[in-house]
């Protein structure tokens, strides 16, 4: 069977044919729908050629469906139905972030910080369902170009074009370290302390080792690295070494703060931006920024306010 052209029909030519089948009157379906008749019978006449036969028996004085017309007709009714529905739907405002959407989060803030996200999220919009990702900042930010991923949290600023960005907070970065440690004797450490060969940061491909090498001195006598943040607090309370981690990532750590000492930094800049991320192009970027003020007005303990 050859494909349907649905270009062919009109939902005009259908508003006609049913307007004549409620009047059962050539004129009085041409005034109800503001046409002269014959401009309604020619319309009506190239619907006929689509379906492929007549819709209507037309007889002096007389104008009644075909057999197979009949039949027609019913679809055409339902078909109008749903169309004024359409119409109907399209007119009422949606409440915002009311629907799906897609949110990916760097994998060393995801654990952290999403499920504080979601308490506020679902409190301020009910309606909202969130489908969650964790992923690397290169990752995300490919979903993001490719429309896999509606909006992103990552940590800024970030070296590509074409993208919205709406900061929600400072995260600052703790000296995590063993309680047998050399810089656990330390009150308040500085960046001039952290250097050490015993340094531990995550593989490359991670944000956060960059930004913990910025602070922290030279890649070159690393030796160490962990695939993620929980790997790197095993490491640290086995004695390993140290590392600098985010504050959200040392909430609710329990008896593993018996065997490792979790403190700031002097430099009140040691820590990472954190931001929500989403494409210039995309038509719902007042929602995202709605969304972004909640958050920004919802902080856990652990992070800093902007401004």
């Amino acid at each position: 069977m050859p494909p349907v052209n649905l270009a062919a029909l009109s939902l005009r030519e259908l508003q006609y044919a049913a307007a004549v089948n409620q009047t059962r009157h050539f004129g009085q379906a041409a005034e109800r729908c503001g046409v002269s008749q014959a401009a309604l019978s020619e319309q009506l006449r190239k619907l006929e050629a689509t379906l492929g036969g007549p819709l209507f028996e037309r007889a002096y004085r007389r104008v009644e469906p075909t057999q197979r017309g009949a039949a027609l007709l019913q679809q055409i009714d339902r078909i109008l139905s749903e169309a004024r529905s359409l119409l109907e739907m399209a007119q009422i405002p949606a409440a915002p972030l009311s629907t799906p959407l897609r949110l990916g989060a760097i994998a060393t803030l995801g654990p952290y910080y999403l499920p504080h996200l979601l308490r506020e999220a679902r409190a301020a919009f009910p309606l909202l369902s969130l489908l969650l990702t964790e992923s690397r900042t290169a990752a995300l930010l490919d979903q993001l170009r490719a429309g896999a991923l509606d909006t992103a949290l990552l940590a800024l600023p970030l070296p590509v074009e074409g993208m919205m960005v709406s900061p929600l907070f400072f995260e600052p970065f703790h000296l995590v370290c063993p309680r047998t440690h050399r810089l656990a004797a330390l009150p308040v450490p500085s960046l001039p302390d952290l250097a050490g060969d015993d340094l531990i940061l995550l593989e490359e491909g991670h944000c956060l080792r960059d930004q913990a090498l910025d602070l922290c001195g030279d890649a070159d006598r690393l030796s160490r690295q962990a695939t993620s943040i929980e790997t790197l607090w095993h490491m640290i309370a086995a004695g390993e070494g140290y590392s600098l981690l985010p504050a959200l990532s040392a909430e609710g750590r329990g008896a593993m703060q018996e065997l490792v000492l979790c403190r700031p930094i002097e430099h009140g800049a040691a820590g990472r931006l954190i931001g929500l991320v989403w494409r210039a192009t995309d038509p719902r970027s007042d929602e995202f920024q709605t969304l972004a003020a909640t958050l920004r007005a919802h902080l856990p303990q652990a992070v800093r306010a902007l401004g």
